[in-house]
C-alpha cells in the first residue's frame, strides 16, 4: 500500500505541475465564443447553465431562442424575472411544424435584429445564441452576416452558440467547442421528453 501511495503522489505532483504550468500561461483576459453542438443530449441546458452563472454574477445577459422558444423552458420561467435577462423567442416554434419557409425565414430575420442589438451592446456580458445552426442550415440567415457581427461585437462578450451541425466557419472562430455525443436517447426508446427535466 504505500508503494501504491508514494506512486500516487508522485504522480499528483506531476499533474500539479502541468495544470499550475497552464493556469501561468493563460494571461489573456476577453470575451469567448463557445459552442455546443453534436446530437446529444444537453446544449441548450448547458447555455442556460452559464446563463445562471452570469446572472449569479450580477452580468447582463440575452438569450434568442431560435427553435424551441415556444416550448415551455423551465430555466427561462425560473430566471425570466431577473431585470439582467433579455430573452427574444422566434416566433414560429419547431420549423419541421410550421413547413412554410418564407414565413419561418421572416420570423428568424425578426429575432435576429434583437440578436444583433445584443451582440452590439457593450453593456451585455454574455449572449447565447441557441439553436442557431439550424437558422444557417435552412439559409434562414446568412452566414456571412452571423460572422461579422460576432468579429464586431464588444471584445468583453463572451457568446455561446448551440446547436447540432454547428457551421465549420462558426467552428473555425470559436474558443471552445463542444460535443455532445447520443450513447442513448430516452425518446428513442418511446419515452416522452419529462417536464422539469427534459425542458
Amino acid at each position: 500500500m504505500t508503494d501504491r501511495n508514494t506512486r500516487h503522489k508522485a504522480s499528483m505532483e506531476k499533474l500539479k505541475a502541468r495544470v499550475d504550468e497552464k493556469v501561468a500561461d493563460a494571461t489573456e483576459q476577453r470575451g469567448l465564443i463557445l459552442i455546443n453542438t453534436g446530437n446529444g443530449k444537453g446544449k441548450t441546458t448547458a447555455a442556460w447553465g452559464t446563463v445562471t452563472r452570469a446572472l449569479g454574477y450580477g452580468y447582463k445577459v440575452g438569450v434568442v431562442q431560435f427553435i424551441k422558444g415556444l416550448w415551455e423552458c423551465g430555466e427561462r420561467n425560473r430566471l425570466e424575472e431577473d431585470p439582467n435577462l433579455s430573452v427574444a423567442i422566434m416566433a414560429t416554434g419547431f420549423t419541421w411544424e410550421t413547413q412554410n419557409r418564407e414565413a419561418d425565414t421572416q420570423a428568424c430575420q425578426e429575432v435576429w435584429q434583437d440578436a444583433e442589438k445584443m451582440l452590439a451592446d457593450p453593456d451585455t456580458y454574455l449572449v447565447v445564441l441557441d439553436e442557431i445552426t439550424y437558422m444557417l442550415k435552412f439559409g434562414y440567415l446568412d452566414i456571412a452576416e452571423v460572422k461579422a457581427a460576432l468579429e464586431k461585437r464588444p471584445r468583453e462578450q463572451t457568446v455561446i452558440i448551440t446547436g447540432r451541425n454547428a457551421h465549420r466557419d462558426l467552428v473555425a472562430m470559436a474558443d471552445t467547442v463542444t460535443e455532445m455525443q447520443e450513447v442513448r436517447h430516452a425518446f428513442n426508446n418511446g419515452i416522452q421528453a419529462r417536464r422539469g427535466i427534459d425542458f
